[in-house]
C-alpha cells in the first residue's frame, strides 16, 4: 500500500463508528509490518461476565450527558467474536480488565477471569480487587493461580486506595512485582478518590509497586507523568488518549510531549476495546501522529508490553 493509499484508507476508517473488520485488520497489520513488529501487546482490553458487561455497555449508552458527546460501542459483539477480532488485528497478548463496584464481587470476578484465561491462551490472566476483609486472601489465591495483571478502578469502585483493608494487598502485589492497571485519573468525570493525590500516597508507602496508570492519567496527564518519572515501577497506558474523541474532552498538553518521549520505556499500548466509540486502528494512528518516531512507536505498541509480561511471538 502506498503512502497516499494508506492515508486515504486511514481517513476512511478513523472517526467513524462502524469499522470494516477486514479492512481495519489490514490497516493495523500494515502498520506493525512497517515497524517490523510481530504484532501488538494491548494491556487494556475488557472481557467480563456477560451480565456485568451488559451493565457496562448500558452505562456507556447513557454517558453522553456526562461527556457531552455520544459514546457508541464500536465492537458490541459476542465474546468469541471479540477475541477473533483482536487476533485478526494481530494482537499477541491482551487482558480481561474487569472490576467490582461493591463488596463481594472480587473473588467471583477473579474466578471467571481465571476460567477465561484458561480457555483463551493469548489473554494475560487478569484479576481484580476491592477493599474488603477477604481481599488479601483472594488476591493471594489469584497470584497462586497465575494471575499476571490486576485491574483497579477507583472511579467505578468509589474507594480510597489508601483504605487500611488494602495495605496488605498492595504489599503482596509490590512483593510479587505483578503489574496493576489502575484507573486513577479523573476522566471522564472526577471521583471522590481520583487524581494523583490518593495513588501518590499509596506509592509513597509502596514505592516498588508496578502501577500502570490507565488513560495516561487523563486529564491530569502531567501529574501522572511526574509519578512515572519519580517511581521506577510506574507506567502509563495509552487507552483512549490522543484520539479525536478524547482530545475534544481533555487534550494532552503539547508542551508535555518531550516528557512523554523521555518515558519511551514506560508507556504501554492500551485501547479499551471493545468499549470504544471509534475503530481500534484510530488509537494506533493517534499515537503515530504524535510524531515521536518509530522507535517510540515500537516500544509502545509491542516492546514494552512484551518485556513486562514476557510475551513471545
Amino acid at each position: 500500500m502506498s503512502g497516499s493509499d494508506a492515508t486515504d484508507a486511514r481517513d476512511a476508517v478513523t472517526g467513524v463508528h462502524e469499522a470494516d473488520p477486514v479492512h481495519e485488520a489490514e490497516l493495523v497489520r500494515g502498520l506493525t509490518a512497517r515497524l517490523g513488529l510481530p504484532g501488538l501487546v494491548d494491556v487494556h482490553t475488557h472481557f467480563m461476565p456477560k451480565n456485568v458487561l451488559d451493565k457496562v455497555w448500558a452505562y456507556f449508552d447513557a454517558v453522553g450527558p456526562l461527556t457531552g458527546q455520544p459514546w457508541p460501542i464500536t465492537y458490541r459483539e459476542e465474546e468469541d467474536r471479540r477475541v477473533e477480532l483482536l487476533r485478526g488485528f494481530g494482537v499477541l497478548a491482551f487482558t480481561s480488565m474487569l472490576y467490582p463496584h461493591k463488596p463481594g464481587m472480587g473473588a467471583w470476578l477473579n474466578a471467571w477471569a481465571a476460567d477465561f484465561a484458561a480457555r483463551t491462551p493469548d489473554c494475560l490472566h487478569t484479576a481484580t480487587l476491592f477493599p474488603e476483609p477477604e481481599a488479601a486472601a483472594y488476591v493471594r489465591r489469584a497470584l497462586d493461580d497465575g494471575a499476571r495483571v490486576f485491574k483497579v478502578h477507583l472511579q467505578v469502585g468509589g474507594f480510597d486506595p489508601n483504605d487500611p483493608l488494602l495495605d496488605g494487598v498492595w504489599g503482596l502485589l509490590a512483593e510479587s512485582g505483578t503489574p496493576v492497571v489502575i484507573h486513577c485519573g479523573s476522566g471522564p468525570a472526577p471521583g471522590a478518590f481520583t487524581g494523583p493525590g490518593p495513588v501518590g500516597a499509596v506509592l509513597a508507602r509502596h514505592p516498588r509497586l508496578r502501577l500502570v496508570v490507565a488513560h495516561m492519567g487523563m486529564p491530569e496527564y502531567e501529574d501522572f507523568l511526574g509519578l512515572a518519572e519519580r517511581y521506577e515501577g510506574v507506567r502509563l497506558d495509552t487507552t483512549m488518549a490522543f484520539t479525536d474523541f478524547s482530545e475534544r474532552l481533555a487534550p494532552f498538553p503539547r508542551d508535555a510531549l518531550k516528557r512523554l518521549a523521555g518515558l519511551q520505556d514506560r508507556v504501554l499500548l492500551g485501547s479499551d476495546f471493545p468499549n470504544i466509540p471509534y475503530p481500534y486502528v484510530h488509537q494506533l494512528h493517534a499515537l503515530e501522529r504524535l510524531g515521536l518516531g518509530d522507535d517510540w512507536l515500537r516500544a509502545v505498541l509491542h516492546d514494552n508490553g512484551a518485556a513486562l509480561f514476557h510475551v513471545k511471538p
